[in-house]
């Protein structure tokens, strides 16, 4: 059965994280906490920590799409757009998709970032898709990827126990048969900024030693707040995008959450009816990586997907957003 209608389908994935590992036993010696705690709280044991002078979300970022180009046996000159969705820029400006194309030689892409925080890989994806649908262009590279380390507050024992560093890369190209993005569904709601933001740094409020001296320019979140929306709104729009696909939790082969939580990711995987054996799971080695997630699921379990699978993306982030994107998965690996 042919489709007349041109999608986008994810035709490689690579990832990467930093060597540094941050062990919940280094934490303890940190902050007010122990292994015990954090892991039955989030189910984190550890995460990755860029270390280095000078080394931003762009080191990570480029590192995944080397890897990314040379799976799929393509030179950088051949992309025509890289989105980078990430929380964390190298720089207020230029985009640090701009530094990416550089860093790997990609004369001929044009870039831009994407900042919707967790949801920024799903939004990015869904954006480079319609790139492709609409015939403009042929390769498209998405990275997800964030140094959340440099906006997390080692003295904060509820947000510095979340999150590590990471990225991933996937190159989207016109698909063939029926297999690729099949739909998405994307959300947000600006009222659920005041439980999770960083306070300053931006044009609303610059830096300013007063700034800094009340350390306001890394994560601020309310736990309680989030986790509720979270859970609500992640595990909804996964079950309406399956509902509105005819899928069953016998037809998904896949669901990718993003691993903010593992109660969230729990949550989600029950409301729509999914076993465990189906849900991807890196948190307890990587944390929350942000924007790095879901690529880094894709590239872990890339081995054990198959052409035709029905996989679903779904995340929850700062802002809120969130959403939920099916793809039909194009490749056996």
């Amino acid at each position: 059965m042919g489709n007349t209608k041109t999608l986008a389908a994810i035709t490689a994935v690579n990832g990467y994280v930093p060597d540094y590992i941050l062990t919940n036993a280094e934490l303890e010696k940190l902050v007010d906490t122990t292994d015990e705690w954090i892991q039955s709280r989030t189910g984190i044991q550890e995460r990755r920590i860029l270390k280095g002078e000078g080394k931003g979300t762009s080191d990570m970022g480029a590192e995944a799409v080397k890897g990314l180009l040379a799976k799929r046996g393509i030179d950088a000159s051949e992309i025509d757009l890289l989105i980078c969705a990430t929380t964390t820029p190298d720089l207020q400006f230029p985009a640090t998709a701009n530094i990416i194309t550089d860093k790997v030689g990609a004369k001929n892409a044009f870039g831009f970032d994407i900042n919707a925080a967790c949801s920024g890989f799903i939004y990015a994806l869904t954006t480079a898709s319609k790139y492709i649908e609409s015939g403009t262009y042929k390769k498209i590279v998405v990275v997800g990827g964030d140094k959340m380390s440099s906006i997390v507050n080692y003295e904060d024992r509820t947000t510095c126990i979340i999150f590590g560093d990471g990225a991933g890369a996937v190159l989207l190209e016109p698909s063939t048969d029926d297999n690729g993005i099949q739909d998405a569904i994307l959300k947000s709601d600006g009222s659920g900024r005041i439980h999770l933001h960083q306070k300053a740094g931006g044009s609303a409020k610059p830096a300013s030693h007063e700034t800094i001296d009340a350390k306001e320019h890394f994560v601020y979140q309310e736990g309680q707040s989030v986790f509720k929306f979270a859970v609500t709104n992640m595990a909804d729009v996964s079950a309406e995008i399956m509902a509105r696909n005819n899928l069953t939790a016998e037809t998904v082969a896949w669901l990718v959450p993003h691993q903010a939580n593992k109660r969230i990711i729990d949550a989600t995987a029950s409301r729509m009816g999914v076993g465990p054996e189906k849900v991807m799971l890196n948190i307890h080695r990587y944390g929350n990586t942000t924007n790095g997630t879901i690529p880094l699921c894709l590239w872990e379990w890339e081995k054990q997907l198959h052409k035709g699978d029905n996989i679903i993306l779904a995340a929850f982030g700062g802002g809120f957003t969130w959403g939920s994107v099916y793809i039909k998965w194009a490749y056996d690996s």
